[in-house]
């Protein structure tokens, strides 16, 4: 398919649903991708990377960066709470806020960093067991225990029930936004950004439709 193909049917969507051009921002997932894959996008002017993983990101990006300076990477998979230190000097963003432990983490780097990423508080919206994120009701209370802690969460992130219409989720996260005073709302991958467009998205992950399928060999 391809980033060509990824930003025409972003913009289809944006102006579908009745929004600006260019309000919502593609992230294209970079996670064990090949580097010439990577470099071709970075090559194309795309600025905006996903990583999972923050050993591997930290391989990759310092070098990147050197050439490509107006790059922005941003941390999409979970992040342990040892890790939170690297994160912090790494990534411009990092989309799973998802527990106290790790908004203590983050809030301690405070004291030695001029500023932190951007945070977006990953909610479990489908309330399962196995799946990281705060829990639905719980959401206005872990943003009020972060702005004691000094932290500031711009956004929310959610992750719909696998095999389930994500529409619903969408829309709760959507709200739980509106609810709580915060804009951004990161949500909506490969399979499904077109309607996370629909319902408000600011922020979408794709990855193998820009660099074909991943090889984890």
């Amino acid at each position: 398919m391809g980033l060509n193909d990824i930003n025409r049917r972003i913009a289809a969507a944006e102006q579908a649903a009745g929004r600006a051009p260019g309000s919502v921002t593609l992230i294209a997932v970079s996670k064990v991708q090949p580097p010439e894959r990577v470099e071709a996008v970075l090559a194309s002017g795309h600025a905006v990377f996903g990583e999972n993983y923050v050993q591997e990101a930290q391989a990759k990006w310092p070098d990147w960066r050197m050439r490509f300076p107006d790059v922005s990477v941003h941390m999409i998979g979970p992040l342990q709470s040892n890790k939170a230190k690297v994160a912090v000097g790494l990534f411009d963003a990092i989309h799973t806020l998802d527990r106290m432990t790790l908004a203590r983490k983050l809030a301690a780097q405070l004291a030695d960093q001029a500023c932190l990423p951007q945070l977006f508080v990953q909610v479990n919206t489908g309330d399962e067991p196995q799946k990281a994120g705060i829990l639905v009701d719980e959401v206005p209370g872990f943003l009020r225990s972060c702005t004691e802690l000094g932290l500031s969460p711009e956004g929310l992130m959610c992750i719909p029930p696998e095999g389930k219409d994500p529409t619903p989720h969408f829309r709760l996260l959507r709200r739980l936004g509106q609810d709580n005073g915060l804009s951004l709302l990161s949500m909506g991958m490969s399979a499904d950004f077109e309607i996370a467009i629909a319902e408000g998205a600011t922020h979408v992950r794709v990855g193998s439709a820009i660099f074909g399928a991943r090889d984890y060999g």
